[in-house]
């Protein structure tokens, strides 16, 4: 049985998930142990834990989840567990159809959590952690994904975080086109972030990598890459820095600025070229002077330290703001969209009851041929030579296996199928199981 536990943006406070965001990449191996296996996702504004557990889930499950979760987080059980939520069986199938199709995001629709929901099934599969079910209900939520991108407005009409985030500067920035901006990280982020500068009108860009990737990103994109030694400088001095790494530490800080501009300087020269505007509300400097540039932190945990927005001419915009500044109520999903995912997991279900009764079907049509098979050698041995009654039989058998195996797809989509294979081992005292184990091809025989 599935088992989701999620602490996401609407059940958990921004620094328990910058904290989760921090769990070992092993997390999902520790998590299958005594489970058939699991998968963790793992974004800048949720955590979940999927687990495909044996047998029925129960409390027992749930419990030794956030156990092993706390334990590998450092975070509190208590704590933990008064910011998640629990899904189960059905329900689970929804949820994360939900989440990959960005219905379940801050802002409505966006891209980038497609991307993480597959990343995060290609990581369970490089650690060996995953299972023919979360295999399956992975693989479904990224079709049901792109379903809900081509046939809504939702996927049309979806903005990202990286796009909001610049929404939000524009009312700092005048104009892009003379803007310095300075990209710190090379990864998926930072890919999708220059394509919402350059449509914006930015030109003068720069990308710095801690990693030491910013040179083969820069040739990739037509942008310069600075060195280390000019990164303190070019940070002090740029219109706009964007973090956007996956560093554990901050990349940013209030000294790596004081440093960039030089002890003369206390605070940056107002830009000749007028590119700034207003200020946005609540995010300048506590002296009150206008600030004269903007840091914006896309980062998760976080890349940019508390003291900077302590430095005199500094605006920071991080996730967690651009999280209260998302206009939820211009972005909710279209009932189109929700109308998708139902059915794709109604259809899960449907196609998951239906393997469910397999084995049984299998097992009793095998029984039923195995006898026929030996009536019609015995219906041979007297004298059948023209097949009259080997055909008669071979349809007789067909007809009687009709019904039952309706019946057995009936009951599967009823959620009622154990009820199917408890009857087939009651009356022909066949064990779906052990017949499939018997009949399954020998590995070392055909190796």
């Amino acid at each position: 049985m599935l088992l989701c536990v999620t602490a996401n943006h609407k059940t958990a406070p921004f620094d328990l998930l910058e904290r989760l965001s921090r769990t070992p990449d092993d997390l999902a191996g520790s998590l299958s142990e005594g489970s058939k296996g699991a998968v963790v996702l793992a974004t800048c504004n949720r955590f979940e834990a999927y687990v495909d557990v044996d047998g029925a889930a129960d409390e027992t499950d749930v419990a030794r989840i956030l156990s092993t979760v706390a334990e590998r987080s450092g975070i509190p059980a208590d704590t933990l567990t008064a910011s998640s939520s629990v899904h189960s069986g059905a329900r689970v199938v929804e949820h994360l159809f939900s989440v990959a199709s960005g219905l379940e995001s801050v802002v409505s629709g966006e891209g980038e959590i497609a991307g993480q929901v597959r990343r995060a099934l290609t990581s369970a599969r490089k650690h060996g952690t995953t299972s023919p079910e979360l295999e399956r209900l992975f693989q479904r939520a990224s079709e049901a994904q792109r379903k809900v991108k081509n046939d809504t407005a939702l996927g049309r009409a979806g903005r990202s975080l990286v796009r909001l985030a610049l929404e939000l500067a524009d009312s700092r920035i005048a104009d892009w086109s003379a803007a310095r901006v300075l990209l710190v990280g090379t990864g998926a982020y930072a890919a999708v972030t220059l394509a919402t500068l350059r449509e914006r009108g930015a030109q003068d860009i720069s990308v710095h990598s801690p990693s030491g990737r910013g040179a083969a990103f820069a040739a990739k994109h037509g942008i310069r890459a600075l060195p280390k030694a000019e990164y303190a400088r070019a940070a002090a001095h740029a219109t706009i820095v964007i973090t956007c790494t996956s560093a554990e530490l901050p990349v940013l800080d209030a000294a790596i600025l004081r440093t960039g501009r030089g002890p003369a300087l206390t605070a940056l020269p107002s830009p000749d070229d007028a590119a700034f505007d207003c200020p946005i509300p609540g995010h300048g400097p506590s002296t009150g002077a206008a600030p004269t540039q903007l840091i914006v932190d896309l980062g998760m945990p976080r890349n940019v330290a508390a003291d900077v927005a302590e430095v005199e001419g500094i605006a920071l915009l991080d996730l967690e703001t651009i999280r209260l500044h998302a206009p939820l109520e211009e972005l909710q999903a279209t009932d189109a969209a929700r109308s998708i995912v139902r059915a794709a997991a109604a259809t899960f279900h449907e196609v998951g009851a239906r393997e469910s009764v397999t084995p049984a079907v299998v097992a009793l049509r095998g029984h039923i041929f195995e006898l026929l098979e030996a009536e019609i050698q015995r219906a041979r041995r007297r004298g059948d030579d023209g097949g009259h009654v080997e055909q008669a039989m071979r349809h007789l058998a067909g007809v009687l296996l009709h019904t039952p195996t309706s019946r057995a797809h009936e009951l599967a989509a009823q959620g009622r199928g154990s009820e199917f294979i408890a009857a087939v081992e009651a009356l022909y005292g066949l064990n779906a199981e052990a017949v499939a184990e018997r009949d399954a091809p020998d590995d070392a025989a055909t190796a």
